[in-house]
């Protein structure tokens, strides 16, 4: 173990080092590089002007690092999911480093580290010599003066931005501006160097340095600290390596990219005659011989025994390489998941105020990103999607989705999709390959266009039709006709298709409640005839709605308010915008942003601010639980039945189906929202012409839904959704005017702005004048609100009436009977007294009103007889 504290000599020693920036240690400084001085052609007190004019002060940065993005695992503990760095580098303490590699380092590197004062100034003067004769490419430096050019190279690259188009070239000259300058500028750097190493020697414990210095330094390629060169070289800890493997790393820290031992085949340099060495093939023998070097000198300190040295010197050059792959290719199985985060990481300004501060934050700042990921309901869900979606289909461009969201706080518990990720140039959705997140918009790595939605959008006319106070149980007429004046933010929308519903039906007369259960098309039609088209997509944006593209869902250039896709949901949307709505219903009206990630460390070990996260009361609870109510019935028989796990927790939902191209299923418990979508990532292919695992894919949303929320439920569980609204709920009867003696068009207006809905039937003969109406079925008084009622028009024809039996009766009484009845009477010779006895028409023959009826009566004296 090295020492910890320095000892007299070492003080006495360090002396020139603590003074060294007064003017002895100038002008020792100065006379100890003048012979390199006056070989480059400067004078000693130019030199000495230079040194005093050089910077005094450095304070090294934190070296870039890796960014690592974790989810949580069965047991609720953070496992990492992936990485993302531009040196893979993992900083440790200096406990967590063998002794055996500080040994190594300082035999072979610096054996006066803990007596020094930070500069070697015969060494660096010598060294000084040899870079500007070119005798020599190695420095000669104290590990705390390579620590000081190490930290100058951080700080440089640090300054190149990643997105640099030149990165490459200005990499590169930081490492040659640093540690290969030659002549004049080679002498400057050296003083800089020694200057900087004084005081970072009065400002840092030796230790500090030394651990410094091993968690900065290149081992290789994109392998920067012993941590990270341990991990890759040995599949070890920087805490376990044993003394051939310290000794290898000790040996490799001064040429890197020489002695890396992960070449199996092409070599690090060739001969003249082009035979690669320093490769499998010749053990190593470049890198061996350094080590061999490294083991000699550990052994000439008495830090190893001759059993020790012989038997590590005996031992060839064993790498057991680990590649390090990093991004989000390296999540398996949660790679879309990841996929989200890093999006939110590269677009959030909780990570940078730009995109280029956001990206070098990512790629250099070290951060450790736990997310919301639960592999509870994680895996399950991947098990499902893999299971039910092909990752690719002849014919389609088959895509399914899965995404769940905890309902109280947004968190986005899982994201599943059926294809294989792939960031590759040629990957192709033909292939099965995607790095696209289909259950996210294009803000985060989603398909741009997101998917059409279906019915499930009509949560939003119901959510409207609440908020305006009408009840779940109102009637309406929910039957296929021609659709027109749909109210819009103030004018009118007028649509003259003729819409019909699934399976073709044709729709009937019923509650809102029941066209919710059955999705019926015309019956929500009905509806926003009722409400206004532009409350309705306000309302979807309340619940934190926009389209796939990120665009306004209220905004829409082409038709902004166009029933289709207001109330049957034409446009594209985000499957975890559809998840985030539904949770506002569960989670009583209360809107959570989705969000991912829980909580970021900085490099430095403080906790970073996450992105903000924003629950929003946005609509009245009283309206989320009738909704909820309603929706309710869609997964307890009707068209969301088959999707209802069963599991004994409650749930509410919603399907859709967008003309057999999309399909997706929402449903939700108290605690946990779950959407899916199964469709065609491009293109429109009728889903109803393929088959998975023997179901059409139509139909895989159902037990794809199911096996998701239930694994949902098992962790999470669900309470059940409170009771609806009393006066949401009520029946709802109005009062019905007569219409009799009005024109058709007054009658139908009359009615329908009275709330019932009209039919008008065919002519009837009535004393009515024509064409107006002569009949209404119901008739005046009170009904349904939605109750169709029927109007008749006029004939003009009088209705012809039942002539009544008068015969028997005496003449004056079957005189006034007739006439009451409407009818003339023609006496035919009867008198007041006389008995009727033959009539003509007859009894029970139709005539026409004021039709004369004829009467034969018995004389006075034949009814005396």
């Amino acid at each position: 173990m090295p020492q910890t504290k320095r000892t007299v000599k070492g003080v006495l020693g360090g002396l020139l080092g603590l003074v060294g920036l007064s003017v002895v240690a100038g002008v020792l400084a100065t006379a100890a590089v003048t012979p390199a001085i006056a070989v480059a052609g400067v004078s000693g007190s130019q030199a000495l002007t230079l040194f005093d004019n050089l910077p005094s002060y450095l304070k090294p940065t934190a070296p870039m690092a890796p960014t690592t993005i974790y989810g949580n695992d069965r047991d609720g503990k953070p496992f990492e999911m992936a990485t993302f760095y531009e040196q893979n580098r993992v900083p440790v303490t200096f406990d967590q480093v063998s002794p055996l590699l500080y040994d190594a380092v300082l035999s072979s590197e610096d054996k006066n580290f803990y007596s020094h004062g930070g500069v070697n100034l015969l060494q660096t003067a010598k060294a000084a010599v040899e870079n500007l004769t070119g005798a020599s490419s190695r420095g000669a430096s104290t590990i705390t003066q390579q620590y000081v050019k190490n930290a100058l190279i951080q700080q440089c690259e640090q300054g190149v931005p990643p997105n640099d188009p030149e990165y490459d070239t200005k990499m590169q000259q930081c490492f040659i501006d640093a540690a290969q300058a030659k002549g004049a500028e080679g002498i400057e750097r050296k003083l800089q160097e020694m200057r900087y190493a004084v005081q970072i020697e009065k400002d840092y414990s030796k230790n500090e340095i030394l651990l410094g210095y091993l968690n900065v330094s290149n081992f290789g390629g994109t392998t920067y600290g012993v941590e990270a060169a341990a991990n890759r070289y040995f599949g070890t800890t920087a805490a376990k390596l044993n003394l051939a493997q310290a000794a290898t790393l000790a040996g490799m820290v001064q040429e890197p990219n020489l002695l890396r031992i992960d070449r199996p085949t092409a070599g690090t340099w060739t001969d003249k005659e082009g035979v690669a060495h320093n490769t499998a093939e010749d053990g190593y023998a470049t890198t061996k011989e350094r080590r061999d070097y490294v083991l000699f000198e550990m052994h000439e300190n008495g830090q190893i025994t001759q059993e020790e040295y012989d038997a590590a010197v005996a031992a060839p050059v064993e790498p057991n390489i680990q590649e390090t792959a990093q991004g989000c290719g390296a999540a398996g199985d949660n790679a879309y998941f990841c996929q989200y985060a890093k999006a939110v990481v590269e677009n959030d300004e909780a990570f940078g105020a730009t995109a280029e501060e956001r990206l070098e934050n990512m790629r250099r700042g070290g951060m450790k990103i736990y997310t919301s990921l639960d592999l509870r309901v994680q895996a399950p869900a991947v098990q499902a999607v893999h299971d039910r979606v092909p990752a690719a289909m002849d014919g389609i461009n088959v895509g399914g989705a899965g995404v769940s969201i905890e309902a109280s706080t947004g968190r986005i518990l899982a994201i599943a999709q059926n294809t294989r990720f792939s960031e590759a140039a040629d990957a192709s959705l033909a292939n099965g390959e995607s790095a696209q997140v289909f259950a996210a918009d294009s803000a985060h790595n989603g398909s741009s266009g997101g998917f059409e939605t279906g019915s499930t959008w009509k949560l939003f006319t119901l959510l409207e039709w609440l908020e305006q106070g009408r009840s779940v149980n109102e009637v309406l007429d929910g039957r296929s006709r021609i659709f027109g004046n749909f109210p819009q933010c103030g004018g009118t929308y007028t649509q003259v298709e003729d819409v019909g519903n699934f399976g073709q039906g044709r729709g009937s007369v019923s509650t809102v409640s029941r066209f919710t259960a059955v999705s019926l098309n015309t019956g929500f039609l009905a509806m926003a005839q009722q409400l206004d088209l532009c409350d309705i997509n306000k309302m979807a944006k309340r619940l934190g709605v926009h389209y796939g593209d990120m665009g306004d869902v209220t905004k829409d250039g082409t038709a902004p308010n166009d029933p289709f896709p207001t109330v049957l949901g034409s446009k594209s949307v985000a499957p975890i915008q559809m998840a985030g709505a539904y949770a506002t219903v569960a989670n009583k009206g209360k809107f959570c942003e989705p969000r991912v990630i829980d909580k970021v460390i900085g490099q430095d070990g403080e906790e970073i601010a996450p992105p903000k996260a924003s629950c929003t009361q946005v609509i009245s609870p009283e309206v989320a639980a009738t909704a909820a109510f309603a929706l309710r019935g869609v997964m307890e028989g009707g068209t969301g039945a088959g999707a209802n796990p069963y599991d004994g927790v409650q749930v509410i939902g919603k399907t859709g189906t967008a003309e057999t191209s999309h399909t997706m299923l929402v449903e939700s418990s108290t605690n946990v929202t779950t959407a899916v979508w199964v469709g065609n990532v491009t293109g429109r292919e009728d889903l109803r012409r393929f088959y998975a695992h023997g179901t059409r894919l139509v139909d895989i949303r159902y037990p794809l839904a199911k096996e998701i929320q239930r694994a949902a439920n098992a962790v999470y569980g669900g309470d059940r959704f409170p009771a609806p609204d009393a006066n949401l709920t009520r029946r709802v009867v109005k009062d019905l005017p007569s219409v009799i003696g009005l024109s058709v068009d007054e009658a139908t207006q009359t009615l329908e702005k009275a709330g019932f809905t009209v039919r008008v039937g065919d002519p009837v003969d009535s004393t009515v004048e024509k064409g107006l109406v002569a009949e209404q079925d119901p008739g005046a008084g009170s009904a349904p609100g939605g109750t169709t009622v029927t109007i008749s028009p006029s004939s003009g024809t009088p209705p012809e009436s039942a002539i009544p039996n008068v015969v028997g009766s005496k003449f004056g009484q079957a005189k006034k009977a007739l006439e009451d009845a409407g009818f003339s009477v023609n006496e035919d010779g009867c008198n007041g007294g006389a008995t009727v006895v033959a009539q003509d028409p007859g009894a029970g023959s139709n005539a026409a009103p004021g039709s004369t009826i004829t009467l034969s009566c018995l004389s006075e004296e034949e009814d005396e007889e």
